[in-house]
């Protein structure tokens, strides 16, 4: 079903005040935008690209809008969330609480009705002082690290810490994202995947993994005889960033904290790690994946060593199929350290 996008007067008062070139001073009505097809960015992230269907309008017109489009696709927005255009710059100052009017001055402290004790008049903050902040906006980041480590910490469940995240608000992301993509697959796992971020595929459905990224990783788990439902899956950022850009540094850290406990909750016997990304913020290494793909590594919870590995994206796969080769080299050796733990052998190095 093709997207309706509304191109009303607000985009003409925004432009502080002065007409955009090209446009008719008559606003745009009606747009439709439809799909020419989808397929992952060159960060390996779902995108997509939209041809717009103009009814009404001159060539001209018509030639500016698709540009105005064009810039909306690279500024990240992808979705049309409504029928109605929203102008947030002209939203109500911040709200300021009531406060008491102050009375006019007297030699001693103002009564109140007839029976009832003295009170004394409360003295007016400045607006500046008191004026509550706008929903969804976040704390700063090192406020927001230590109370994600607090929270994290406290969560005795999977369904506890799915809970603390639903309530978190101290990652900006939680207010851009349609929902919050916690994990899917079976808690008691033995093989868990971690990837980096959700994308647009996820933010919609809920889960991780369910584009062209997760069919292709549900056939590399079906390679080692192993169904999506008999492994764990997660992302190190459960919110998706905004138009799929890379998530900052203080983004990741705010989320380090849910993603460590997490795998600590699950505990399985072996962690894949998806991914430069998550590879590197959870395996506490500077090397790119070319290099720490393949290797072994001990993943502290901080009462056991969990053997970890990392392999390729799937995304990056899809991009690059001529590493399939390594990723297939990659998964014989963690279902050979699999088969080894499930018959008590020791683990291969």
């Amino acid at each position: 079903m093709p997207l309706r996008l509304v191109v009303s007067d607000f985009l003409l008062k925004n432009n502080r005040g002065k007409q955009p070139s090209g446009l008719p001073r008559k606003p745009l009505t009606q747009l439709a935008l439809h799909r020419l097809e989808h397929d992952p960015d060159p960060k390996g992230r779902a995108s997509a690209k939209w041809e717009p269907v103009f009814a009404n309008m001159t060539s001209d017109h018509a030639t500016t809008v698709r540009e105005l489009l064009a810039f909306y696709l690279e500024a990240g927005i992808d979705c049309a969330l409504g029928d109605e255009p929203i102008d947030h710059l002209s939203a109500p100052d911040l709200a300021t609480p009531n406060i008491a009017t102050p009375a006019p001055a007297s030699d001693g402290p103002i009564t109140a009705k007839t029976g009832t004790a003295p009170v004394v008049a409360a003295r007016q903050p400045s607006r500046q002082a008191t004026a509550a902040p706008r929903a969804g906006i976040a704390p700063p980041p090192d406020i927001a690290i230590e109370s994600a480590r607090e929270a994290a910490r406290t969560a005795p469940s999977l369904e506890a810490l799915r809970a603390l995240l639903e309530s978190f608000e101290g990652c900006a992301l939680k207010f851009t994202a349609s929902r919050l993509v916690f994990a899917d697959g079976n808690p008691q796992a033995r093989l868990m995947f971690v990837g980096e971020a959700p994308g647009r595929d996820e933010d919609i459905e809920g889960l991780p993994f369910v584009g062209r990224s997760g069919q292709l990783l549900n056939r590399m788990i079906a390679a080692i005889g192993l169904k999506r439902g008999d492994v764990y899956i997660a992302n190190v950022i459960p919110w998706r960033p905004p138009g799929n850009r890379t998530p900052t540094p203080q983004e990741t850290q705010i989320c380090l904290p849910f993603i460590r406990r997490q795998i600590e909750l699950v505990n399985p016997d072996v962690l894949v790690t998806l991914g430069n990304p998550s590879t590197q913020t959870l395996l506490q290494t500077r090397e790119g994946i070319m290099k720490t793909r393949g290797r072994w590594f001990d993943y502290d919870t901080g009462t056991r060593a969990i053997r970890a590995m990392a392999t390729f994206h799937p995304a990056y796969l899809l991009r690059s199929p001529s590493y399939k080769r390594l990723a297939w080299l990659d998964l014989r050796a963690i279902a050979k350290v699999l088969e080894d733990k499930a018959l008590g052998q020791p683990a291969s190095t």
